[in-house]
């Protein structure tokens, strides 16, 4: 009678999946437990299934990469350190594997479309880039569809996204998580240790995680310099806060309505660096000098924003960094962290577009 896949197991005393996962060389297994089941397999002479790893080597050529905006720069940079890491050989009979981009739009709808035709094609990986829609529906909905992925042997990548749970026994989903709280209440902290007391914040749309992360980063250093609510200063601080998108043109206009609500702001964190763009803009066709009248800053130290004029002041996200990492744990070539989290450290990037405020009125 032909040696199976569970005779090996039970040889070895590992699980089926661990079996298959030495085989196919596809996923981190401790050195000790791969001596065991090659052990094993020499032993019951176990020839393995030419049809049956066909079939599943039929699973293992594509992994979905979801991005909000592929023309974003902060997408664009993930993706492409993403699809590199994705594309590149590696131990195992397949090596590479095909990185297929969906474009979302920032769309729930087409976020769980395009995890279902994923699910369809019994992709190998998925990883889902960018703040989460923060609604307890559409949060159930993502979390059955990649519960029935990972069931199916998918592995799942969070990239840029808080944590998400998935239904018991269903698998485990990895986060490459981003310090958003931290990076922004450095940043605000910097505004005030430059004597900024008049701090405009114009922030993301308000159901995306992200922005909701940056925003109490920024309160958190606020409250800390007796700025909280039911302070006069604090007060005013939340009524300089302006929800838009996280492009330029949502820049542009949170700032008039800014400036509509208190021409003496003498300070603006912008949602990304894009936003900060924008916030420029508006300040220079106002007739405001950065930094002289207005100091600004960004988020996320895209490659522009060194050469911006002035050189924008932002938090710095190794945003490739990110992106090779969750490729590597896509492709089961770094082994998941201590509880499935891992968070990418931010950096305050100060440059000349932040300066202590100056006595205009």
């Amino acid at each position: 009678m032909a040696v199976t896949l569970a005779d090996v197991a039970a040889r070895a005393g590992v699980s089926s999946a661990t079996v298959s996962r030495v085989l196919n060389g596809n996923y981190p297994v401790a050195g000790n437990t791969r001596e065991r089941v090659k052990r094993a397999v020499e032993e019951l002479d176990y020839v393995v299934n030419g049809q049956a790893r066909a079939l599943a080597a039929a699973t293992s050529d594509l992994v979905g990469v979801l991005v909000n905006d592929v023309a974003d720069p902060f997408f664009g940079l993930i993706a492409s350190a993403l699809q590199a890491e994705i594309g590149a050989g590696g131990a195992g009979p397949v090596g590479g594997k095909l990185a297929v981009v969906c474009n979302t739009g920032g769309s729930p709808e087409a976020e769980l479309t395009y995890l279902t035709l994923l699910e369809r094609q019994r992709a190998a990986g998925v990883v889902l880039t960018g703040g989460a829609v923060e609604d307890d529906t559409h949060t159930a909905a993502v979390a059955a569809r990649l519960a029935r992925l990972a069931t199916s042997g998918t592995h799942v990548v969070l990239c840029g996204r808080p944590p998400l749970t998935l239904p018991d026994d269903s698998g485990q989903v990895t986060t490459v998580a981003f310090d958003n709280r931290g990076g922004a209440r450095r940043l605000t902290e910097h505004l005030l240790s430059l004597g900024h007391r008049r701090i405009g914040c114009v922030t993301g749309p308000v159901e995306r995680s992200t922005t909701r992360h940056r925003l109490e980063g920024h309160r958190a250093a606020l409250e800390a310099h007796g700025m909280g609510p039911g302070t006069g200063e604090g007060d005013n601080a939340l009524r300089l806060t302006v929800h838009g998108g996280y492009d330029r043109a949502s820049g542009y206009d949170a700032t008039l309505e800014l400036l509509r609500r208190d021409p003496g702001v003498t300070a603006i964190v912008a949602a990304n660096d894009t936003v900060a763009l924008g916030v420029c803009a508006a300040l220079r066709d106002q007739g405001r000098s950065i930094p002289g009248d207005v100091s600004v800053a960004g988020f996320d130290d895209l490659p522009f924003s060194v050469d911006a004029a002035p050189a924008l002041t932002t938090v710095r996200i190794p945003l490739q960094e990110a992106g090779a990492r969750a490729g590597r744990l896509v492709m089961g070539r770094q082994a998941p962290p201590p509880g499935g989290l891992s968070t990418i450290p931010t950096e305050l990037m100060v440059r000349a577009s932040t300066a202590p405020p100056s006595n205009r009125p």
